[in-house]
């Protein structure tokens, strides 16, 4: 019996404009659909936050937290966002030295957010506010303090990871034709970025 020959099979190429998606890559909508699902979580955090503080007998963040000092990590964390944003164009326009260069300088805002947290936390627990022991009797404001911005913290941190891995894939050019890899990161890192902002002003502002 004859079996007619079947044409090669065409694989579409990763920028191929999709029907439902666009230009949007596999990549980039798993990421969208891991954010999305992710800020549901901090959404959560918050409203509990915001629920049990509406309960009274709730102290004021300013008499316990250093909003000088946040305010810093914070900055540097909107920075880090301006030379994410500068990485991804120098990957885009294959000039490898300058990705390098920016993120570099991403990764560094980064471990220095880090660095400001830890130091905070440190500086917290020996003044006696640990998990459970902030004054005015009410614990509950250190155990969201830490529950939130701890969980925000291992973002932070994976994020540090997730882009020393892009770097070190980088400095053998593996993206100097193709920045979608960086791109997904990018959105990561600003995602982060954003949280914190929500994070900063529900926690340290109000």
């Amino acid at each position: 019996m004859h079996v007619s020959q079947v044409g090669p099979i065409v694989h579409a190429p990763e920028g191929m404009v999709d029907r439902e998606f666009g230009n949007a890559t596999a990549g980039k909508v798993g990421m969208w659909v891991y954010l999305v699902t992710d800020a549901m979580t901090f959404g959560g955090l918050l409203i509990a936050y915001a629920y049990l503080r509406a309960g009274g007998n709730w102290p004021d963040p300013a008499h316990h937290l250093g909003i000088e000092l946040s305010s810093l990590a914070t900055f540097i964390l909107i920075c880090s966002s301006v030379s994410m944003v500068l990485a991804i164009s120098a990957s885009s326009a294959g000039n490898r030295g300058a990705f390098i260069r920016w993120m570099l300088v991403t990764i560094l805002g980064g471990v220095s957010f880090l660095g400001i947290q830890a130091y905070e936390y440190t500086h917290l627990v020996n003044h006696g506010l640990g998990f459970a022991h902030f004054h005015e009797g009410n614990n509950l404001f250190g155990s969201t303090f830490y529950a939130i911005t701890g969980f925000h913290g291992l973002h932070v941190l994976s994020g540090v990871i997730y882009l020393t891995v892009i770097l070190l894939k980088g400095l053998k050019g593996r993206y100097d034709r193709d920045s979608s890899h960086v791109e997904i990161a990018g959105l990561f890192w600003h995602f982060v970025d954003l949280i914190w902002i929500l994070v900063f002003t529900f926690i340290y502002l109000l």
